[in-house]
């Protein structure tokens, strides 16, 4: 009896251990470095528009991203974003980073899929990190947020291949020369090129000291689109008629950029300008804007003031521009929790308004 016990529990076990063995699933060693992250922006945001007073709570960003390494030498990061509703591509959720990158000489790296243009330095950072209620107006119109072409929200990116790196040490080890530069589709985020023609856009900039950066970004190429204007032949009789007419438009861009950033202080100042039609050609060709910032630490890594001058031109003529003139503050409580609170001054010149805007965010991290 105690020989049939000891072999049906010894069948028991080898039966048991073979489906545990059938169970088990090899995956890749790559999946190891696999790192999943993502934020959410929580916001309050009124104003006081003469004729159009708005307060409203609102989701400013939700995203949430995988990325990690195949092999030492490849990086690679995905990116959703998930706020928005399914009525239109620019508001739903939506890709917004799919991309690889060789990373093997830090001198010369190759990146291919949908990220961020290389212009400006505001636009490649971080929603959090850069520092106020929303990218700077000349970045958000030049940049491809909500690009003065008429371009679907894109949050800055593109599909194409870049290059970049970092050399030219000095006896620290610290690298004084950056240069980037690549090819894209020219449409934003998930598009084909629609004209089969491609934008060109790269930047250069030197770190003389510690902290600081210099640079200039240039940008050329097309965007499809229709375009509007309004026909010079209809009299004032006839009523005000417009012209539609699907094209390939040029545009033309450059950027002076200059930043510190240090010891928990930041100063970043940027010019943009760009030259081609917007979508309403009625516009004109030209536009510019510039911002100036500084955050400074109250509280060093816990609390801080700041500050920003935010001017955007979208025909390049004063009576075109929109200030913002803004103060505030945030508090960390931890690396992966801050409270935001900005007051602005907003003057509209095209409509000749002055008006106030207050917003609040909590942003968070995991």
């Amino acid at each position: 009896m105690k020989k049939l016990m000891i072999t049906a529990l010894m069948a028991v076990t080898t039966l048991t251990a073979g489906a545990q063995e059938k169970k088990t699933i090899e995956l890749p060693a790559w999946l190891n470095n696999v790192k999943f992250s993502g934020y959410g922006m929580v916001q309050y945001q009124g104003h006081d528009k003469e004729n159009a007073h708005e307060n409203s709570f609102n989701l400013r960003l939700v995203r949430l991203a995988l990325d990690g390494r195949i092999q030492q030498d490849w990086y690679w990061k995905m990116q959703l974003q998930l706020n928005g509703n399914t009525s239109s591509l620019n508001a739903s959720p939506r890709i917004v980073d799919v991309f690889a990158e060789w990373q093997k000489y830090k001198y010369f790296m190759v990146k291919a899929g949908q990220f961020k243009r290389p212009f400006t330095f505001e636009n490649p950072m971080h929603p959090i990190t850069q520092g106020f209620m929303s990218y700077s107006q000349p970045v958000s119109k030049l940049a491809g947020f909500s690009d003065r072409t008429g371009e679907q929200s894109s949050n800055g990116r593109d599909i194409g291949v870049q290059i970049q790196g970092d050399f030219l040490k000095d006896k620290s080890g610290r690298n004084l020369l950056h240069y980037q530069v690549g090819v894209f589709n020219g449409e934003g985020i998930n598009q084909k090129d629609k004209d089969n023609k491609k934008d060109i856009i790269g930047g250069v900039w030197v770190m003389p000291i510690k902290g600081l950066r210099i640079g200039a970004f240039g940008w050329t190429g097309t965007r499809y689109m229709t375009t509007t204007q309004t026909d010079p032949n209809m009299t004032s009789v006839q009523g005000n008629a417009t012209i539609s007419k699907t094209e390939s438009v040029r545009k033309n861009r450059y950027a002076l950029s200059a930043e510190y950033a240090l010891n928990d202080w930041t100063a970043r100042a940027e010019y943009i300008h760009s030259q081609g039609f917007a979508a309403n050609k009625d516009k004109g060709d030209k536009a510019d804007g510039w911002y100036a910032l500084c955050i400074a630490p109250v509280i060093k890594n816990k609390l801080h003031a700041k500050a920003r001058y935010d001017c955007y031109r979208d025909q390049k003529t004063w009576a075109s521009s929109k200030t913002y003139y803004e103060v505030g503050a945030d508090y960390l409580f931890n690396k992966n929790l801050q409270l935001n609170v900005e007051y602005a001054r907003v003057n509209e010149r095209a409509t000749h308004q002055s008006y106030n805007l207050v917003d609040v965010e909590l942003d968070f991290r995991f």
